[in-house]
């Protein structure tokens, strides 16, 4: 087996010091709103996003002049993705069947889905205003039929973004919060004088936004981590350089730090994507972010074979995989731990992050290999149920569970079955003791 780096990323080690001032700078911005509530969300907003309204939340008058603002092909795009989003969402909801089921004579198992109750959706919109991702959390919770949705995102050049807070509202959001970063997270799921805490937090963001939902966790639910943008393509010699570089460039503009992968086994083609990528980036105009994401996070991995291809991605296990080759139903059946994939030359990431309906929340940093990304099932509850409907089974089912009881030395577990058994099963069955 041979796997060659053409080109590699940032160590694990530096990477990981990173993180750790990340993690401080988080645990002591949240230590401060759960402090000071209002006034350390307004501290931080005038600190990071120099934003001081008389208020963070928007009137439903606010709102309207935003909208307003918006012009009509612009509106028009907004509700296309939307009704893109919302009728892959209603299938998927669909799918998700309450269940009733009679599992013997007289004894009835069951589960409900009920939607989580309240929801804080993050919109990033600090550097490029996403509007797409008003749709992959508001309209996703809208159709999971959450009854508290409320959503933040950051100002965008000093003022709401029109876009965006449409989108938010088209989407279905009860309250919209113009705040960016950690002070909206936080003050989502800790509450401060005017909000109202959220049962769960859902959005992706920056290094800081995902590890104030790490240190959240538990305190609320959450989606999943999603963290800066990844992106890997996956190509052998049917597609071009020119392909690649643009498809790798495409998602490293997100940030400085958004990991770009390609893997391949054809020598030539890493080298004419490699080419491609420094010709791109003279004519680029989000070059300087890009650069040094590619600089600093961009890898090209030589492999021998599709099965060390295959090895490679899974162990990455990258957020976004565009898969290019002349077997991608195969890597569709082996793939294992991904975001989303993307097959074929003909799709591409930004189909997924903008419009086609999937959705771009997604796993990163290899969390792919245990969760896979928001959908409307993660707004959901399973709770079971259980009932018993004739005194034959409260008194078969008794008796087994007051002997299991026994077994592990609970004898007042055993003794509510005992009760049972005594009681619909006509049988003395001695405090203490399991029934026999």
């Amino acid at each position: 087996m041979t796997i060659r780096h053409l080109k590699t990323a940032k160590s694990e080690a530096d990477r990981a010091e990173d993180d750790a001032k990340v993690r401080s700078a988080v645990e002591a911005t949240l230590k401060d709103i759960e402090t000071r509530g209002d006034a350390a969300v307004r501290d931080l907003s005038e600190k990071f996003d120099n934003y001081s309204p008389p208020s963070f939340k928007l009137s439903e008058g606010e709102i309207e002049a935003l909208m307003n603002s918006v012009s009509d092909r612009d509106m028009e795009d907004i509700k296309f993705a939307q009704e893109q989003v919302r009728v892959f969402a209603q299938h998927q909801r669909d799918s998700m069947l309450d269940i009733e089921v009679e599992t013997r004579p007289g004894v009835i198992l069951g589960h409900k889905n009920i939607p989580v109750q309240s929801v804080g959706c993050y919109v990033p919109g600090g550097k490029f205003p996403m509007v797409a991702s008003a749709h992959m959390s508001v309209a996703t919770a809208s159709v999971a039929k959450v009854p508290r949705i409320i959503a933040a995102t950051p100002p965008f050049k000093g003022a709401p973004n029109p876009a965006v807070i449409a989108a938010m509202k088209l989407g279905g959001a009860h309250e919209i919060y113009v705040m960016g970063g950690i002070q909206a997270v936080g003050a989502m799921a800790i509450g401060t004088e005017t909000i109202d805490p959220v049962h769960m937090l859902v959005g992706p963001g920056n290094a800081f936004v995902a590890e104030a939902k790490r240190q959240l966790y538990g305190r609320v639910g959450i989606d999943l981590f999603a963290g800066p943008t990844e992106t890997m393509v996956i190509a052998d010699e049917t597609v071009d350089g020119e392909m690649c570089a643009t498809d790798l460039l495409g998602q490293a503009e997100h940030g400085y730090n958004s990991p770009a992968v390609l893997v391949t086994n054809s020598e030539k083609l890493a080298k004419d994507t490699l080419a491609e990528i420094d010709r791109i980036l003279t004519i680029l105009p989000t070059a300087d972010t890009a650069q040094v994401s590619w600089e600093d996070y961009g890898e090209v991995i030589l492999c021998d074979t599709y099965d060390e291809m295959l090895e490679v991605a899974n162990d990455i296990a990258s957020e976004h995989v565009q898969v290019m080759t002349d077997r991608d139903d195969w890597f569709l059946e082996h793939m294992h731990s991904y975001g989303a994939l993307f097959l074929g030359p003909r799709t591409n990431v930004s189909n997924g992050d903008k419009v086609i309906g999937t959705n771009h929340t997604l796993p990163t940093k290899k969390a792919g290999r245990y969760t896979g990304g928001l959908w409307v099932g993660k707004f959901i509850k399973t709770h079971s149920y259980q009932r018993i409907t004739t005194d034959e089974a409260a008194a078969e089912i008794g008796a087994y569970a007051s002997r299991l009881c026994m077994l592990e030395g609970f004898v007042g577990h055993a003794e509510q079955a005992n009760v049972r058994v005594r009681r619909y099963g006509g049988r003395n069955v001695p405090y203490g003791e399991g029934a026999d």
